[in-house]
This record gives structure tokens, C-alpha cells and sequence, in this order.
């Protein structure tokens, strides 16, 4: 049986009520809270309707770390090979001539910097950057515009 100090049991029930909190952290909580009560791992899976072996991790990194055990460990993967900062400083930059635009968008600025255009888009949502909005008017550079 898993002891929680009455601070943590205060924590991990208020997880559980909260609608703020991400669903992972929610069933951690859960699952944190169902062993304290004696459930087991078996029962407590059932009730939960998760795998024995998550309940045994969420209940192994709870014992071992606390609270601080139930959040999310760094993730690998590949690392950025551009900074959001060198996107937005970039797209701060107007275009080429030779692109006839008056603006970036995202696939033509990633074309340019070599990256993805989800990428570009992450950058200016993250950063609220909306370089097709501006505060003058912009002719366009359509020589078909009069026709």
C-alpha cells in the first residue's frame, strides 16, 4: 500500500477536480490516489481502464520522486535546427523582389530558410506574428491588378 502525505492527497485530489489540468496529469492523480486506497494494481488498471504496467510506473515514479514524479520527463527526439528567433527576424525582412509579394507566408519564408512551413507557423502563432496584417496599405505588386 502507497503512503501520500495529507499535503499530496490534498494536491492529487484537487488533479482530479480540475479542469484545467491535462488529462495525463488528471490520470496520474487518479492512479496515484486508487493504490493509496489499498485498490491494487489489477483493480486499479480495471477501474481506470489503463495497462498494469502504467499503474506500476505512475506508482514506482510517485514513490521514488513525490508530486514532482508524476510530470512529464524531457522527450528525445531531434533538435531544433532553427531558432523561433531567427524565423521571426526573418520574417521581419521583407521579401525578395524577385517573389512579386508584398508579404511572407509560411511556405514561401520556409522555402527560403529551409525548413518546414508548420514550422514557420508554429514560430509566428507562438509569437503572435501576422506579417499578412499591417498597420499601412500595401499596393499589390500584380501587374494583372488594373485589368
Amino acid at each position: 500500500m502507497l503512503v501520500i502525505s495529507d499535503q499530496d492527497r490534498a494536491t492529487l485530489e484537487s488533479w482530479t477536480r480540475s479542469s484545467t489540468v491535462r488529462a495525463g496529469q488528471r490520470e496520474r492523480a487518479l492512479i496515484v490516489l486508487s493504490v493509496a486506497q489499498g485498490v491494487g494494481v489489477s483493480g486499479t488498471a480495471r477501474a481506470l481502464r489503463v495497462s498494469r504496467p502504467t499503474v506500476i510506473k505512475w506508482r514506482e515514479r510517485f514513490t521514488a520522486d513525490g508530486i514532482d514524479g508524476l510530470a512529464d520527463l524531457a522527450r528525445s527526439g531531434r533538435p531544433k535546427t532553427i531558432d523561433d528567433a531567427q524565423i521571426i527576424a526573418a520574417t521581419l525582412d521583407p521579401p525578395p523582389e524577385s517573389l512579386a509579394v508584398t508579404h511572407w507566408s509560411t511556405r514561401l519564408l520556409g522555402r527560403q530558410l529551409g525548413i518546414s512551413d508548420a514550422t514557420v507557423a508554429r514560430a509566428w502563432r507562438a509569437y503572435r506574428v501576422q506579417p499578412w496584417r499591417r498597420e499601412t496599405f500595401k499596393f499589390s505588386t500584380d501587374p494583372e491588378l488594373e485589368a
